[in-house]
């Protein structure tokens, strides 16, 4: 089989179901693949992954590339530490190791002394043979002597927390079961965490109910779950979440209250200093997204977007609202003071080290780092090795010392270590990667959307290439959920770059990289501008020879799946082969599924009836015309994905494959023992990486 050889693909059966949408009637003949847990759907997807695999197993370029893949992901690299007491907590990967080993080490060692005095407390590869149990988040208390961690299981977003004693290197009997989207915050004293969790969902139901009702619970050591103090929850309000966070100082519990995933929050406060105080709000409203940086006395500190679309710091003085014993409304809005104004660029993150704020910034979607007095007066940037993105710059507000991370698509992460007083850094820790990082290139570009945006385009090719309209090229682009697309260091990315392809990543409206109106002009009635934005991405690369139609591949995962899909759908001509990866497929229904209904701020939903008509303009599933020739496509799911049920991508695989007019191959791979992409084991990746690319080498020619 190859790319101009019919394949024979498994017969999908249809059903006769229709559904009305505010008096439009749609069909959805493959509605029992969305039953992701039925003796029939498990048939389709043997039947779909024996014709996928046999496709790529014939594929020339798969062994070589999939031995240069693990030939690229074999070099050490190791996580940016954490200092907690007298020693840091740090994570560590060898290089083919399927998880990252969690170490500590004494603190202030240098970093040639890492390897030596390290001391293995987490070790998740020895917990499955497969390698798909792994270590989810993790928090070291305040003197550093126990951790709070949490264990995910087969790619799954379901977390299940456990505590080790960071100086024997053994577990307590503490388990807490069925949390979910939530870290956890040590009390005072670190006799206990805060954390939220769900109700245990009904067996069979794990990966595909409704996950609702989140409320936040006290955990103290040493007694079960079930003696777990409930410290706040909403029934009446059952889309909402709770994030929390205890000052340093040990006076307040600061609960983040969001709502679905539109980035507007609440803010609530627990006095800890008075075992009998309620939990009272500070912040009301929803009016805009405030992240909680810092304590100082009474004082708190808040990133948010409030009258800032590219995000400002403020500061609320609480003292007098919880001294008023009926006070159970926001803090009075006209003592809330501005610490740090919006300025041109776009504020990612802050933290408060001593009497010092760094501040992240993107600059069309690079970074900048600059200092501030904890007054908001500007003292200075921080020197980047170069042009990427710099993140990190956590730490305890009597920190000394902190250390960043710097990479870009041709630079693998460097850690380099601050001094929090002075700002200057030093490289600590700089990986051995074997890539010639030198024969590459990148430079951002600027194209012009169909509306006139102009939208910025990072392109990653050798220094040799020429504007010839050969070389095979990947767009990769996400489009949504105010998420912003940095420049970073990929083992997959650089055996794409080494194999002669160019690699252009579009930053794209719907994303956060100009702020919150940049992300608005890409959600609900306004989708259609990102993928706009995203054909004229395309287009670009197209126009200015870097690459033409049938050499260009388009790759998106998650919301970028579903931009995959969609322009797929649009412009079927555009593209030589389309990667659409765990993709959110139908807009009609995805709002039934675990947390989706958490994303009708983002795309609105078929429950609303002036959102139903936009919806299905672009619905992938539903925009796909039979008898038209669509380019290659290998869809990509997991059979674990509790995020975006596969459900999504056996449909579209299903719609796409009776759809198709031509000999393009319009395959589905279905990863067993996986989920979303967190916790993916480097062996699946590896595997998986090289099925794509050589897929992509095979249908770009």
């Amino acid at each position: 089989m190859t790319k101009n050889a019919p394949i024979q693909y498994p017969q999908t059966a249809t059903v006769d179901v229709t559904d009305d949408y505010h008096g439009r009637t749609v069909a959805d003949p493959y509605r029992w693949l969305e039953d992701v847990e039925s003796e029939e759907t498990a048939a389709w997807v043997s039947q779909q992954n024996k014709v996928t695999q046999a496709y790529l197993d014939k594929l020339p370029s798969r062994k070589p590339m999939r031995d240069k893949l693990e030939q690229l992901w074999n070099y050490s690299r190791t996580g940016l530490p954490v200092r907690r007491g007298d020693r840091y907590f740090f994570s560590h990967n060898d290089g083919l190791q399927n998880q990252s080993i969690l170490y500590t080490a004494p603190a202030d060692i240098a970093s040639d002394q890492l390897s030596e005095k390290r001391t293995v407390l987490i070790d998740p590869n020895t917990l499955s043979e497969d390698g798909t149990v792994a270590l989810g988040s993790w928090r070291p208390s305040d003197d550093g002597k126990l951790l709070a961690y949490s264990i995910a299981d087969g790619g799954s977003d379901w977390r299940t927390w456990h505590v080790r004693n960071a100086e024997t290197g053994e577990d307590t009997d503490d388990v807490v079961k069925w949390s979910k989207f939530s870290g956890v915050a040590w009390t005072p004293n670190s006799d206990g965490f805060y954390y939220a969790r769900y109700a245990e969902p009904v067996e069979g139901e794990e990966l595909t109910g409704t996950n609702e009702n989140q409320m936040l619970y006290l955990h103290r050591l040493g007694t079960p779950q079930s003696e777990d103090v409930l410290v706040y929850s909403r029934p009446d309000e059952p889309q909402w979440g709770f994030s929390p966070s205890v000052t340093e100082n040990e006076r307040y519990l600061v609960i983040e209250n969001w709502k679905g995933t539109e980035p507007k929050t609440q803010i609530f406060l627990r006095d800890l200093q008075n075992d009998d105080a309620p939990v009272r709000p500070i912040i009301t409203g929803f009016d805009a997204d405030y992240r909680f940086v810092a304590a100082v006395e009474s004082t708190l500190y808040f990133l948010t977007d409030l009258d800032a679309p590219r995000r400002r710091v403020i500061a609320i003085d609480v003292a007098d609202h919880l001294s008023d014993p009926d006070a159970m409304h926001e803090v009075d809005r006209s003592t809330w003071k501005s610490i740090i104004g919006e300025t041109d660029d776009t504020l990612e993150d802050v933290s408060l080290l001593g009497d010092t704020i760094y501040a992240s910034y993107l600059s069309d979607a690079l970074s900048k780092i600059v200092r501030y007095s904890r007054e908001g007066q500007r003292i200075g940037e921080v020197t980047l090795p170069g042009k990427g993105s710099a993140g990190g710059f956590g730490g305890r507000s009597d920190a000394t010392e902190t250390f960043f991370s710097f990479s870009n698509y041709v630079t693998p992460p460097s850690i380099h270590r601050v001094n929090v007083a002075t700002g200057e850094s030093e490289l600590w820790l700089r990986p051995e990667v074997p890539f010639n990082v030198n024969d590459y290139v990148t430079e951002q570009v600027f194209c012009e959307s169909k509306d006139g945006t102009r939208v910025p385009i990072l392109i990653t090719r050798h220094r040799d290439s020429n504007n010839d309209g050969n070389n095979r090229t990947l767009l990769y682009a996400y489009g949504g959920f105010n998420i912003s697309l940095t420049p970073s260091y990929s083992p997959a990315v650089a055996a794409w770059l080494d194999s002669g392809g160019v690699y252009a990543v579009a930053n794209l409206r719907g994303g956060g990289e100009y702020g919150s109106a940049w992300h608005e002009d890409g959600m609900r009635l306004k989708k259609q501008n990102v993928f706009d934005d995203f054909i004229a991405s395309a287009e670009y690369l197209i126009n200015t020879g870097i690459t033409r139609s049938d050499k260009l591949a388009i790759r998106g995962g998650s919301n970028g799946g579903l931009l995959v899909g969609a322009v797929m759908a649009q412009r079927p001509d555009l593209f030589g082969a389309c990667l659409p990866a765990v993709g959110v497929m139908d807009m009609l229904r995805y709002h039934k599924f675990t947390i989706g209904w958490a994303w009708a701020t983002e795309y609105g939903s078929s429950d609303e009836e002036d959102q139903i008509d936009n919806l299905l303009s672009y619905s992938p599933l539903h925009n796909l015309k039979p008898g038209t020739c669509y380019p290659a496509t290998l869809v990509t799911t997991a059979d674990r994905d509790d995020r975006v049920v596969p459900g999504h991508s056996f449909k579209f695989a299903a719609a796409l494959q009776a759809a198709q007019s031509c000999d393009n191959p319009t395959l589905i791979r279905i990863e067993t023992r996986a989920g979303h992409g967190a916790g993916t084991p480097t062996s699946k990746k590896i595997d998986e990486y090289a099925d794509l690319w050589s897929f992509l080498i095979e249908n770009l020619q």
